[in-house]
């Protein structure tokens, strides 16, 4: 973390406080185990722009603030750690496709560009809410319908709260870049990844 640069940091604040003020925004719920959101649409920006270590960063400094902003639903500490540090860590997956997402924009390929950046969301969406259902089996199994083991209940609310998010949040990222495809492209053409590994 040293090695990077003070304007990444300061970009990696940004995303987190942005992604706070965002969920603020009232999910759509279809059950009280099922909503969708465009939360992580600021760490899906840092991570085009930025790669994988800011994104994780971000995602991390996310969950933690989430956790000490009260926001957090606590059951167990295994359980918190698991879903607010973790799970929004593991957004920053979507900075792999980094390198990609710049090249694409840098060269003006626009169906590349959609296809990394869908490619980055789904991963980054994945990624999270993998966390997500390993928790609400141990976690939130009680929930489940009598007929349903907790195995299929929280594969079931997870599956579909990271499908729901991970297409709200296509929709508006696609929307963005499309208009202003700046917010994702690094001045110097190159990814900070590669600079501050």
């Amino acid at each position: 973390m040293k090695n990077m640069k003070l304007i990444v940091l300061i970009e990696v604040a940004i995303m987190a406080a942005l992604a706070v003020v965002v969920d603020l925004i009232p999910s759509i719920k279809l059950t009280p185990s099922i909503s969708f959101n465009v939360a992580m649409v600021p760490i899906f920006l840092l991570a085009f722009r930025r790669g994988f270590k800011a994104a994780t960063l971000a995602g991390f400094i996310w969950g933690l603030l989430q956790v000490a902003l009260g926001e957090a639903w606590v059951v167990h500490p295994v359980q918190v750690f698991l879903e607010y540090f973790v799970a929004f860590a593991f957004i920053g997956g979507a900075g792999l496709f980094s390198s990609r997402i710049q090249s694409a924009v840098r060269d003006g390929r626009k169906k590349g560009l959609l296809s990394w950046m869908l490619l980055a969301i789904l991963v980054g969406s994945v990624a999270r809410y993998f966390w997500h259902f390993i928790a609400g089996v141990f976690f939130f199994g009680y929930l489940a319908p009598d007929n349903l083991s907790p195995i299929l209940f929280s594969f079931a609310a997870n599956g579909a709260s990271m499908l729901g998010s991970a297409i709200l949040c296509a929709i508006v990222l696609c929307a963005l870049v499309a208009t202003a495809p700046r917010l994702v492209k690094v001045e110097d053409g190159r990814s900070v990844n590669r600079k501050a590994a």
